[in-house]
């Protein structure tokens, strides 16, 4: 797996000992990390204006004292968090089943503790790689929006004709507008939205959905 770059990992774990060792071995990988000793600390830093802008995952324990590693992930799914910061649960065995059902919510993954760590590391870097993935299609859906917002009322109905196929006379025919007309605004389209032909915009406009 290629790495993936300006990357960070945020520990959430009330044991120092394992915050540091989790540090250190994320190290031995060149992979960044923050460390919060509380959910409470982190949910904090949280609603002090964070956002995701480069691919982040968290490490988090299920059992802390105070707010605990599921509440925490429960915020994270209603703050919109996920996909774009998947969520690695670090868990004792009493705590499997708990984690299996956080899963099935939206959390990346989970590992048992005592965990392997070349695994873990290896599932770091996978969840990294899918938040990644997740901004860029996150990015890719906001510069369609603000080029579509970008388009006029009129370009906005030519659009929508020659994205179903029509030529030119009939998008003129459907606007009662003239061919030369027509042809200026999808000109203009073409121009604003980056492609170059019908099949190209209807594709673009089908992969950000």
């Amino acid at each position: 797996m290629e790495p993936v770059h300006n990357a960070t990992v945020y520990i959430v774990d009330d044991d120092s000992g394992v915050r540091d060792a989790l540090a250190w071995l994320l190290r031995t990988r060149r992979l960044p990390s923050e460390v919060f000793a509380s959910a409470e600390d982190f949910d904090a830093y949280l609603c002090s204006g964070f956002k995701v802008k480069t691919p982040s995952c968290v490490l988090l324990d299920v059992r802390m004292p105070g707010l605990s590693g599921l509440g925490l992930f429960d915020k994270l799914v209603a703050c919109g968090l996920l996909p774009v910061l998947p969520v690695i649960f670090l868990t004792g065995h009493a705590d499997v089943s708990t984690a299996v059902a956080a899963v099935k919510q939206g959390a990346f993954d989970f590992c048992e503790k005592p965990f392997s760590d070349n695994a873990l590391v290896d599932r770091v870097e996978q969840a990294l790689a899918s938040s990644k993935a997740a901004l860029d299609h996150s990015n890719a859906s906001s510069s369609l929006k603000a080029r579509l917002a970008s388009l006029t009322e009129r370009e906005k109905s030519v659009l929508q004709l020659v994205v179903h196929g029509l030529p030119n006379k009939l998008v003129a025919d459907q606007l009662d507008i003239s061919v030369r007309t027509v042809e200026v605004h999808r000109a203009r389209v073409f121009d604003k939205m980056g492609v170059k032909s019908a099949v190209e915009l209807a594709n673009v406009l089908r992969e950000v959905r």
